[in-house]
């Protein structure tokens, strides 16, 4: 399913609390700059940083509760992500946490205030969580997390659900949903997708703590890094991403996922072929093979050089949870 397809089919499964949530106002007023408009409350959660060469970060900015989220707040990251995959000046999306963790997964302080819901109540929260996780994985865009520190349940999650993972080398991973009598349903297709079967009911069984080098071992993230390294790592690699054309990248997320599901078969040969040959005659590829045999870069990266800093903006405001009393990580 196309990204814009998944954003229209996920709004119309979850029908309630639409008139609430954060509407994001595209319109730009300087380059690199979001503006926010409504919103419930004063502290900004979400934040969206892009830069000149196209490189959208959204970071989760809770760092006294390590980036833990809930509803509302998944919500936010939703529709961010959402705009951000319909700009056509946003070519790779990095998503990071504040402060020393990535994202502890759900907020403590909030699961204890559902103790109370009603089956339905659960039922629409689970499905504003829920989307959260497809829109990051259905986008159209490549995706890049970010991994410093403790990536508890839904953060390991959010890491699975991207196309690439690097993590600094003091990272630490667990999903110890049932230590707590919990089923991870919302996370299990991004981990297994990611790891494996075999790996995920491993650490989904045993809720026990992992490292970064386990974590790359079993495929979670692409490469550990120093911590003071991250930031150098993850730019080198957006910048490789850049090369590649945004049709062509688009439609190779696609193709991956197609193989993925369908594996080798006869019929494969038509429907390579047909993808071929339509790739071959559009615009992308014509200025691609001009490009390469003229010795220039093509059109779509022949733009300013990363900018030596970004400039950041506020995004998202959304309503702020006391921090949980205890250490969610």
């Amino acid at each position: 399913m196309r990204g814009r397809d998944l954003k229209h089919s996920q709004r119309s499964a979850n029908p309630v609390g639409w008139a609430d949530r954060l509407q994001i106002d595209m319109a730009q007023s300087s380059p690199g700059m979001y503006q926010a408009k409504g919103g419930v409350a004063s502290a900004t959660e979400v934040l969206i940083e892009i830069g000149h060469a196209g490189i959208a970060t959204v970071t989760l900015n809770r760092p006294q509760c390590h980036n833990a989220f809930y509803p509302e707040m998944s919500m936010a990251i939703a529709d961010a992500l959402e705009d951000l995959d319909g700009r056509e000046d946003v070519r790779v999306v990095v998503l990071s946490g504040a402060g020393k963790s990535f994202c502890a997964g759900g907020d403590i302080a909030h699961m204890k205030s559902t103790i109370g819901f009603t089956r339905r109540q659960n039922l629409l929260e689970a499905r504003q969580v829920t989307r959260m996780f497809y829109v990051l994985h259905g986008m159209t865009k490549p995706t890049v997390a970010k991994v410093r520190g403790a990536a508890r349940g839904g953060g390991v999650g959010l890491v699975a659900a991207c196309n690439i993972a690097i993590c600094s080398d003091d990272a630490n991973f667990r999903l110890s949903e049932v230590r707590v009598g919990m089923v991870p349903a919302m996370i299990a297709p991004f981990v297994v997708a990611a790891i494996g079967e075999r790996q995920a009911t491993r650490y989904f069984l045993s809720g026990e703590q992992f490292g970064a080098d386990d974590a790359r071992r079993v495929g979670l993230v692409h490469a550990v890094v120093p911590g003071d390294a991250l930031d150098g790592a993850v730019d080198r690699l957006t910048d490789e991403l850049r090369q590649g054309a945004p049709g062509a990248l688009s439609a190779t997320k696609l193709e991956v996922r197609a193989a993925a599901r369908n594996g080798i078969r006869t019929a494969g040969i038509g429907a390579a072929a047909r993808t071929i040959a339509k790739t071959r005659v559009g615009s992308e590829a014509q200025e691609g093979l001009r490009a390469f045999l003229e010795k220039r870069k093509p059109e779509w990266n022949s733009g300013a050089a990363r900018p030596a800093k970004s400039r950041r903006t506020q995004s998202t405001r959304v309503r702020t949870l006391p921090a949980s009393t205890r250490d969610q990580p």
